[in-house]
């Protein structure tokens, strides 16, 4: 039996939540790893059959040597190497300084140096790193994700807003559970692109309030970042966190995460229900068909 918790006031003040994607309504590691692992098998197996028919240059014996001798432990630092690069290069950005470049050629570009930091450079023919790199397009919810968007758009505007460009949103947006029945569904795509700054700057919270129009007090945003909730907070939005497994951003004994527990205005532990009970504190019945209730309006 879920706990007792009172429906706070502020949320019949809210009139939309925006939604972090990457990590928050959408897990990203296990197939990141999943591409990362299988291209390699794939590119192994192929050098082993020796196709001197293929007008492709192949990979040298050291690099196939590197990367036969690569566990899936191993791919996997690989991929939070990858993860960590882009929060690295999105926090440091700064709108008018830094020259743009929309995540899908971060990704890219990302990918081919940490190939080579990896000495791994030629193991993979550009289209099959472009490829790789599109993997991003095409990654899970969280179980919770589908039901509790339907159950939030229920009540709310349910929009994303995520340093992902529009092309991934869009792509994110259509992927549906593992009982295939639902889609992603937000009713609305903000990309930082739109913006051209990142996440957590301010000209990104700024800017989703304009398009939205709605005043900083009829917002909350919904993120298993705490510096994302933080930026928004400090821009008047409400903020929700749903704890999502490996995205704590520091460690939880440290001041920072006690702390943020006294501005934080809803908390979800990881293991409470995600999105489901991120709407069942906010007063919703959980228990309700909402149906289809997606349809992205802009």
């Amino acid at each position: 039996m879920p706990a007792t918790h009172q429906v706070p006031p502020w949320a019949t003040e809210i009139k939309a939540l925006t939604f972090d994607i990457f990590g928050t309504c959408v897990a990203w590691r296990e197939k990141i790893v999943s591409a990362l692992v299988s291209a390699t098998e794939s590119k192994l197996s192929s050098a082993s059959a020796s196709n001197s028919t293929s007008s492709e240059t192949p990979p040298s014996e050291q690099v196939l040597s590197r990367a036969r001798s690569l566990t899936r432990d191993d791919w996997a630092r690989f991929a939070q190497e990858w993860r960590r690069a882009y929060g690295d290069w999105t926090r440091s950005f700064v709108p008018d300084e830094t020259p743009w470049r929309d995540i899908d050629t971060f990704h890219h570009e990302s990918l081919v140096d940490l190939l080579t930091k990896w000495q791994l450079d030629g193991l993979f023919t550009p289209s099959e790193v472009e490829k790789l790199s599109l993997t991003w397009h095409d990654l899970p919810p969280w179980p919770d994700t589908i039901r509790g968007l339907q159950l939030l758009g229920s009540r709310y505007h349910t929009v994303a807003l995520s340093n992902a460009n529009q092309a991934i949103l869009k792509d994110l947006n259509s992927q549906k559970g593992v009982d295939g029945s639902s889609p992603l569904g937000f009713q609305r795509l903000l990309s930082c692109d739109m913006y051209q700054a990142y996440k957590p700057n301010p000209k990104v919270y700024q800017g989703a309030l304009r398009d939205l129009d709605l005043q900083p007090g009829e917002v909350a945003m919904v993120a298993a970042h705490l510096g994302d909730l933080e930026a928004a907070k400090k821009e008047g939005l409400r903020a929700i966190y749903v704890a999502r497994p490996g995205e704590l951003e520091f460690d939880a004994d440290e001041d920072k995460f006690k702390k943020a527990k006294e501005w934080v205005d809803l908390w979800v532990e990881e293991g409470e229900g995600g999105m489901v009970e991120a709407a069942r504190r906010l007063g919703i019945n959980v228990d309700i068909d909402v149906g289809d209730v997606a349809g992205v309006l802009d």
